[in-house]
Formats: C-alpha cells, structure tokens, sequence
C-alpha cells in the first residue's frame, strides 16, 4: 500500500516551485491532494497534471483567506491528515527604499498567513496530523537587501515552536523545513531581471557545500517525510535542505 492512501493533504502555494512538487509527491504516494494558489491559469494545471486534485483560489494576503479556505476544505474534504503552508514570497530591495507597505505585504503572506491558516484549519486536523511550514535559510543569514524576508522567516520559525506547542496535546506535529537555494521561480517573482537572477544564483551556488543549487523535489522529499507517520516522534523541529550551505 502506498504510504499516504486514504490520507488528504493541503499544500498552500501548491502551483509551482516547492509546494507543486510536495502536491505531485504526495498523490504519487497515494494522497488525496488540495492545493492553493492566486494563479488561474497554474491553478487549471495542477488539476491537469494531478488527477483528482482539488484546486481553490484563495490569498494568503487577505485576513479573510484562512476561514474561507477552512470553509472550503470542509465543504469538499472533510478532515485533513496534514497541510504544507507553504505559501509565501520575497522582494529583494535596499534599505532606502523600505516601506511600510512593503513590509506590510510581506509579513501579511509570510506569517499572518500561516498562523492564521493554522488558527483555521485546526479543528478540521485529525489527531496525529502534521503540519509543516516553511521559513528559509534567510533567516541564518545576513543577506543584503532581504531583511524584510528574512526576519519574516525567522518569525516562521518562532510560530513553529510556538503551534507545535499548543497543539501536541491533540498529537498534532508542528515542524519546519527550510530550503537554502532552490531551483525555482523565487527570484523570477522577487523584481530581478534575468542577468542579476544568474549572477545571484552561480553566487549562491558557489557557496554550497555540494556545489549547486537544489530541486524543488528534494525539498519536497523532506516535507512529506515531515507529514508523514515516519516522523511520529518529530514536532517543533526545523529540517534544512541547503546542501550544506549553513551547516558547514
């Protein structure tokens, strides 16, 4: 039997990157599969590429996405076994032209986001669920013209200590991952043009242990393990897929 038959999976920010390969790992191991997204078009496709997939619009941006998503979810799922809140982005800009608005957008995503999304779906979570969010190697790092991402990171990995907490008596697992540098269209939504995204990412790259930079697939690998009952005995915890960039 495949490892998550007859369970049903949320990954928000489901459409690309690393919450699309979570999502296709996850029904290619058996799950039930709901993703989130704010893209029409890409949210047509999952639901393409994926069999059975359910595919909601819904914002993170919005103080009112978390109950509808919740609304939603119960109305065509029911229950869940587990939710990657994915969700999330970043604008690399300098100091000058900081704003509060921008700051505003960030954290809104980043953290609102997930915490209210965890307030939200809590009571649709069976007992042994999981939940995993992700924070980033961002917030090990002192990274220029990043300090709005990468306190908002910090600030996820703050909330993941603090739900798993609140939530172990319902035996209800509360973890992180945190991806170093991913092969994915972050730094495409980020404002940079494509010179400065190759110049960024061989940098990057040239500071990885392992010597490039990482697959949304195996950022995935680790979420599911997170999901899954193979990590029963794991909450609060961060688990870093960096090649080595912060470790060694």
């Amino acid at each position: 039997m495949k490892r998550f038959a007859n369970h049903t999976f949320l990954v928000t920010g489901g459409t690309s990157g690393i919450g699309l390969a979570t999502a296709q790992r996850l029904a290619k191991e058996g799950a039930s599969v709901i993703v989130t997204g704010t893209n029409a078009e890409r949210l047509a496709a999952v639901q393409r590429a994926i069999p059975g997939a359910i595919a909601i619009h819904n914002d993170a941006a919005s103080p009112a996405a978390a109950t509808e998503l919740a609304a939603a979810i119960q109305a065509r799922a029911g229950e869940l076994d587990g939710a990657f809140l994915n969700a999330g982005f970043g604008r690399m800009q300098p100091l000058g032209d900081y704003s509060a608005e921008e700051f505003d957008a960030q954290y809104h995503v980043n953290v609102r986001g997930p915490l209210l999304q965890t307030q939200a779906l809590a009571p649709l979570l069976k007992a042994g669920a999981g939940i995993v969010l992700n924070t980033s190697v961002a917030r090990e790092l002192g990274l220029q013209n990043m300090a709005i991402y990468s306190s908002a990171k910090g600030a996820v990995r703050t909330l993941t200590r603090a739900l798993a907490r609140e939530l172990a008596p319902r035996q209800i697992r509360v973890n992180a991952v945190s991806p170093g540098p991913i092969g994915t269209d972050f730094f495409n939504r980020a404002g940079l043009d494509q010179a400065t995204i190759a110049e960024f990412g061989s940098a990057m790259a040239s500071q990885v242990p392992l010597g490039r930079l990482g697959t949304p697939e195996e950022v995935a690998a680790v979420a599911t393990f997170l999901l899954s009952s193979d990590a029963s005995y794991v909450t609060g915890a961060e688990y870093v897929v960096d090649g080595g960039m912060t470790q060694l």
